[in-house]
């Protein structure tokens, strides 16, 4: 309902008129039936006032559009042109929201430890690269290198430490390319504290490397959003590759414009999403061993030191015994590779943790 009265600029007329579409900005016009003067009355006149157009413009012909539909987390755009008609989303500001992988916390350096760093790469490497419980890496520690290291420690190490390795992870990041054919994005089941969460992952195809994920109590289309918004800092893809669950598809046209969405049907498409698949496999895995996580904040450390290690440390066999982040082109400098030696000498630690045994 307008508040205001609908007025012919031009003969004062105040009842008689038709809607006659909209102007160049998206504005309402109408058609006085009296004179036949054309006006929009919601468009700003006074000189110097914010001209900018109601509504995003089309995205395909940069033309004018309308609300089409107006949704609790997004709306709805149709374009004013009908000869090109396309129909486009965009998420409204309060609804998107930071993803879980950039809220850690934790030390953001090993200053002030009481144990060599070595010993203590040593224990996250055994972690994150192996299916070792906290007591056990505590028993090879002591075994090993004769060093008396309490679990509770281990465990300490292995959350703490979240911040700094996040850091590194940004700053290798302008170092890698990540603009390939194809994402493939999907969602798994965590327990926190015996409560049902989900984890939300992207991964490129060509480098197998895991560019986001997102924690998350709920299942719906503004938990994909945030993962994407994340994700779209880094590239964009040819392909969105995931499953048919409705969750992702308006996700896919709002930040991915232009972006073919391929929903995955069954197992008998030319196109599956294995790959992601197979990623939430090794996930599983690793996360059967720890039988769950105790805190949502613990548990989003833990996930995102898994990432990094996935990422920049671990060798794979489908990529040669390369890693993710050196199949995406990380190739550092002599003078760099005394600033990240975890990662510069990567497949050295895999087989010093391996020989930890």
């Amino acid at each position: 309902m307008k508040l205001y009265q609908i007025r012919c600029p031009k003969c004062n007329n105040n009842h008689l008129f038709y809607r006659y579409g909209k102007d160049s900005d998206g504005y309402q016009k109408y058609l006085c039936r009296n004179c036949h003067h054309q006006f929009a009355p919601e468009r700003p006149r006074a000189e110097g006032a914010n001209c900018r157009r109601k509504y995003p413009p089309c995205p395909v012909c940069g033309k004018a559009s309308f609300l089409h539909h107006d949704y609790e987390h997004y709306s709805n755009y149709r374009c004013g042109d009908k000869k090109c008609n396309h129909s486009f989303f965009e998420w409204k500001s309060a609804a998107i929201t930071a993803p879980s992988m950039s809220s850690l916390f934790g030390k953001h350096n090993f200053k002030r430890m009481r144990y060599p760093v070595q010993i203590i790469i040593t224990a996250l490497s055994m972690f994150y690269l192996g299916k070792n419980s906290f007591r056990n890496i505590s028993l090879i520690l002591k075994t090993a290198f004769n060093i008396k290291v309490s679990h509770t420690t281990v465990s300490n190490w292995c959350v703490k430490f979240a911040p700094m390795f996040d850091d590194m992870r940004i700053q290798l990041l302008p170092l890698l390319d990540l603009n390939s054919d194809e994402w493939h994005a999907d969602e798994t089941v965590v327990k926190i504290a015996g409560v049902k969460h989900y984890i939300w992952f992207i991964i490129d195809s060509e480098t197998r490397f895991v560019i986001g994920f997102h924690l998350s109590p709920h299942r719906d289309s503004p938990q994909a959003v945030s993962l994407f918004s994340e994700a779209a800092k880094f590239g964009k893809p040819s392909a969105i590759v995931s499953d048919r669950y409705s969750a992702y598809k308006v996700p896919v046209k709002s930040i991915f414009s232009g972006t073919n969405h391929i929903r995955v049907q069954s197992f008998k498409d030319d196109i599956s999403n294995n790959l992601i698949e197979c990623f939430n496999k090794q996930f599983k895995a690793w996360y059967k061993t720890k039988q769950g996580f105790s805190s949502f904040e613990s548990a989003n450390n833990l996930i995102s030191m898994f990432v990094f290690f996935f990422n920049f440390v671990r060798p794979h066999s489908a990529l040669n015994g390369l890693t993710p982040a050196q199949v995406a082109g990380l190739n550092l400098p002599k003078r760099r590779k005394q600033e990240f030696p975890l990662v510069a000498w990567s497949f050295f630690v895999f087989l010093w943790a391996i020989l930890s045994f």
